[in-house]
């Protein structure tokens, strides 16, 4: 990340009023932790440019991130709202997460089936749909809606995270280790590799 800060803070030094370089270097600022640098590129970026979809979007994912779910949800709506976005389900997605965050189920499934509308068989998605399902106690629902997406696609930490959960719940020891034992090989640095060593299964 080091040479993409480098190269996006050259950018800013030659025109400090280019939008999407401060947007970009928030999204690098945020992988390498740096919150409150993060934070105020992105509303740099938006003081620039406010009506751009996507840095709506990123902005809004950010905060959902960062635990400051209702403030994000402007954020996501705006850039849903624009006819020119042309990932407009990303922000339906996302907004999809914040409500899951936020503790509502209904308006999270909402937002998820109307991205789903706009790109059919989005692995997130349908993820983010088995992760809505099993928060509700629907667990053999969600193992099924899991297994058909392991089928088709390679499972990140946030699908195995969800599926060492599913196997724990149905009481399947050997699943759930096997899960166990992806996650922390594949993905040993991940937020779920460390809910998993902590035992937060909830």
């Amino acid at each position: 990340f080091s040479v993409a800060l480098e190269e996006l803070t050259m950018a800013i030094v030659v025109d400090p009023d280019y939008a999407p370089a401060h947007g970009a270097r928030g999204l690098v600022l945020y992988n390498i932790r740096e919150m409150a640098l993060a934070d105020r590129d992105f509303q740099q970026a938006l003081n620039l440019d406010p009506n751009d979809p996507e840095l709506n979007n990123n902005y809004g994912w950010f905060l959902c991130q960062v635990g400051r779910e209702k403030e994000a949800i402007p954020y996501l709506q705006r850039a849903m709202k624009n006819a020119l976005y042309e990932t407009p389900d990303r922000a339906y997605l996302n907004a999809g997460a914040c409500y899951v965050k936020l503790g509502d189920l209904d308006a999270a499934e909402g937002f998820v089936q109307h991205s789903l509308l706009i790109r059919p068989n989005n692995p997130q998605a349908l993820l983010q749909l088995a992760e809505i399902n099993y928060r509700r106690g629907q667990v053999e629902l969600a193992g099924q809606q899991l297994s058909d997406l392991l089928l088709k696609t390679e499972p990140n930490a946030e699908a195995l995270w969800l599926a060492v959960r599913v196997e724990r719940k149905l009481g399947d020891r050997l699943a759930e280790a096997r899960y166990s034992a992806q996650l922390k090989r594949k993905f040993p640095l991940s937020p779920e590799a460390q809910e998993l060593l902590k035992g937060n299964f909830e």
